[in-house]
């Protein structure tokens, strides 16, 4: 393996201008990650803050009891209590097989950035991982992508959830998911590797109860050796923690919502259009309904003073709203604003891993920390990775393309330019004489048939389209021919878009790690992570 670094614009112009370093970008957050400096100054912040580490690192220790562990997750445990440690985190949803690559990049981005850290700084900094539980997007999880018909196709998990579920309360049923597993898995193709990974997903299948114990074990058994730790922000006992956060976030709601509010008149007097969405009256925290197992997102009525579903599902007085913070915490949970304060005020946390959204709905909550007394940490952007097989490589040498072309906006215009090269401009031109021959005759023919009946009319302009439709019909399938002839290179380009720029997306976000893993073997992960990386904010292609 080897790693090439290309500068290439992220998914948003405000991570790629934030990654070029804008100075107005920057004064958005609070740290600049790309200055060392940043980092001792964080270590600073964070000793004059306290932190229940005990608390959480207990919290951690029963959490991850149940999922695939090593030495070195017991020591990223007993780092956690250390009074001077700090954490290296970040999060996403609990996809099915991990969900797309993306998922497993900003893992290795946050134990790369752990490993740095701590050689760095000299201080004990943790690895973790924090899975949005206690998001209820189904959809967003449910699927993965194949190859099929030599193009990306959804397969989507075959049980429906209808109402909100929290990603941690949807159970797996084991029997479907297998299955559906299975299936994915053929249209890897087999390898020597395959029954290998066929046996380890029916064995975590067999353990997992939900959707995040089955995303949890996968990710654990692929990254317990590093130390990673894990946190489920659904997970009942976690938010007994958070109680106290809760109030707090209860008592300053409406200054929460007007900092957003005031950031993003900032960002987008920078020419930048807002990423968060809320209301005015949106109280930023959801209320979960353990009997219909819904999640509910309260507003506020200032002149009432209550707190209630959109719908009218729920009500209730501050009063009442502080007393469920207080002795009910696991039936509240945070929006895409609180989360993040979650977060931090929970962890000791050095740097947070974003992905290009983060990045930019993470500039409008500047103000929402100043208001709450605390920094945002150096945000950093996870790494961006694109899988280069050998044979794509030879491909994209054969057809003499541009690697970051390729990656940054895939095949399709080079394609387009070589079928227009094996096109035939004498019988093009035939064609097209034809075909100004027919529409001229037909204009003669039109006059002399006004003459004789002109409710003919429409029948003829039908007959004349017919024919036009059958010369174009012919071109087309003399065309057909002609590319078939070339198919060898066609396949080239169809294979560099698939491998590199599938369905117009990045890989990072279309394909399955566990393609890779039926390809390379369980150990693939363990490869990447031997690499170095640089948190420079330039895209990172690994050559197999």
């Amino acid at each position: 393996m080897e790693i090439l670094n290309l500068s290439l614009p992220a998914a948003n112009r405000f991570a790629t201008d934030y990654m070029a370093g804008s100075p107005v970008l920057q004064s958005f957050f609070h740290y600049n990650y790309k200055d060392g400096a940043s980092y001792e100054k964080r270590l600073a912040e964070l000793g004059k803050r306290s932190f229940y580490r005990q608390e959480i690192a207990g919290h951690i220790e029963r959490f991850m009891a149940r999922y695939p562990t090593s030495e070195k997750v017991a020591k990223s445990i007993e780092k956690l209590k250390k009074p001077d440690s700090a954490v290296i985190i970040g999060g996403q949803q609990a996809g099915l097989l991990t969900g797309p690559l993306y998922s497993v990049h900003k893992v290795i981005s946050i134990i790369k950035l752990a490993e740095q850290k701590e050689k760095e700084l000299g201080v004990p900094v943790v690895p973790v991982f924090w899975i949005a539980g206690e998001d209820h997007d189904y959809q967003e999880v449910n699927h993965v992508y194949v190859l099929k018909d030599n193009k990306p196709e959804k397969w989507v998990y075959p049980e429906k959830v209808l109402d909100k579920k929290m990603v941690t309360d949807i159970p797996l049923n084991r029997e479907a998911c297998l299955s559906w597993v299975t299936s994915i898995f053929e249209t890897f193709g087999e390898t020597h590797h395959t029954n290998q990974l066929l046996d380890f997903a029916g064995r975590i299948i067999s353990t997992s109860e939900t959707f995040v114990d089955f995303f949890a074990s996968i990710i654990m058994e692929l990254f317990k050796d590093h130390g990673l730790l894990i946190v489920d922000s659904g997970n009942r006992d976690l938010r007994r923690l958070e109680s106290e956060f809760f109030i707090k976030q209860i008592n300053s709601f409406d200054r929460i919502t007007r900092s957003v509010f005031a950031q993003q008149e900032k960002t987008e007097a920078a020419g930048y259009r807002k990423t968060i969405e809320i209301n005015g009256d949106t109280a930023n925290l959801f209320y979960y309904d353990e009997t219909h197992q819904e999640r509910i997102l309260l507003h506020a009525d200032p002149e009432t003073g209550l707190f209630f579903g959109k719908n009218g599902e729920v009500q209730f007085t501050k009063e009442e709203l502080l007393r469920i913070a207080e002795e009910y915490p696991e039936r509240l949970s945070n929006n895409v604003v609180t989360r993040p304060l979650m977060q931090e005020w929970i962890f000791p946390t050095l740097a947070f891993i974003g992905g290009p959204g983060e990045i930019a709905y993470w500039s409008e909550l500047q103000l929402v920390f100043e208001n709450v007394g605390i920094c945002m940490p150096p945000l950093v952007p996870r790494l961006n990775i694109t899988i280069l097989d050998r044979s794509i490589e030879t491909d994209l040498s054969e057809l003499g393309l541009d690697l970051k072309t390729a990656i940054a906006s895939g095949t399709g215009q080079n394609e387009l330019k070589y079928i227009e090269s094996l096109k035939d401009r004498e019988l093009e031109e035939y064609f097209q004489t034809a075909k100004e021959q027919l529409i001229s005759q037909y204009q003669l023919i039109r006059s002399k048939t006004e003459q004789v009946d002109k409710g003919l009319l429409p029948l003829l302009a039908k007959n004349e389209a017919m024919l036009l439709k059958q010369i174009e019909f012919m071109e087309g399938k003399i065309d057909e021919s002609v590319c078939r002839k070339h198919d060898h290179i066609l396949n080239k380009f169809n294979r560099v878009e698939n491998a590199l720029r599938p369905a117009g997306s990045p890989q990072e976000r279309i394909w399955n790690p566990f393609y890779y893993l039926n390809t390379y073997g369980l150990h693939f992960i363990s490869d990447l992570l031997s690499l170095h990386y640089e948190f420079d904010g330039t895209h990172k292609v690994i050559k197999l």
